[in-house]
């Protein structure tokens, strides 16, 4: 007889700045509700691969999914049509400018199957202090004068933790994201943590690991 699988069961944090161990996550990846969104319980979050996500009418949501969906930023793929679109003039980045529009359009993104935003106000302004602080990046895509695309994540210093993308004209999110794969493989970053699977992330070369190895990359020194 098959021993019986064991629930896991949902944790509930209060106060302290702590999170249980990701392996009690449960199929789906959940793993704890409730806390804060202060500058030191996020980082905690994102240096043990937990990453919150939620709706604003509910708690806050803590995951860590297994398997992971992560770029190796050499393993980088971009088409033929793409790489006519890096060498044209279309476009010109830039980082750090003007990260507060990049969170809000990020938010105004309508996306399949999902009603409303997971950037609520509150998580704009946790990442807007993390941003201060020095560990929220963005990049910013622009058509002339306009802002087009880009991208922001947590960078912690050998893995950057990517949050959201979004492109207001074809390729702009994608011109960011090879730019920003580009740069953390000449500064030898081990990965771009993408969190779960889509399509595009995997057609720009993201492939899923087991949470055990991400989180071993995640805590390895660099």
């Amino acid at each position: 007889m098959k021993p019986e699988k064991q629930q896991n069961t949902l944790h509930f944090l209060d106060d302290r700045i702590h999170f249980p161990e990701v392996e009690n996550a449960n199929e789906e990846g959940l793993l704890a509700a409730g806390g804060d969104l202060s500058s030191e319980r996020l980082l905690l979050a994102y240096q043990n691969g937990i990453f919150p996500w939620f709706n604003e009418d509910s708690l806050i949501l803590w995951w860590s999914p297994d398997p992971r969906m992560v770029l190796y930023p050499k393993e980088i793929k971009i088409s033929k049509s793409m790489r006519k679109v890096l060498n044209s003039n279309q476009f010109t980045l830039s980082k750090n400018t003007c990260f507060e529009q990049v969170l809000q359009a990020c938010a105004g993104v309508k996306r399949d199957g999902q009603q409303g935003t997971w950037i609520t106000a509150d998580m704009q302004q946790a990442y807007l202090h993390l941003h201060e602080k020095g560990f929220a990046t963005s990049y910013e895509v622009w058509q002339e004068d306009e802002l087009v695309g880009g991208l922001y994540g947590i960078d912690l210093g050998h893995v950057f933790c990517g949050e959201s993308m979004f492109s207001k004209v074809s390729n702009a999110s994608k011109f960011a994201f090879i730019h920003l794969a580009k740069e953390l493989e000449e500064k030898k970053y081990t990965l771009i943590d993408c969190q779960l699977h889509t399509n595009h992330l995997a057609s720009l070369g993201a492939e899923e690991i087991p949470r055990d190895d991400f989180i071993a990359l995640l805590k390895k020194d660099n």
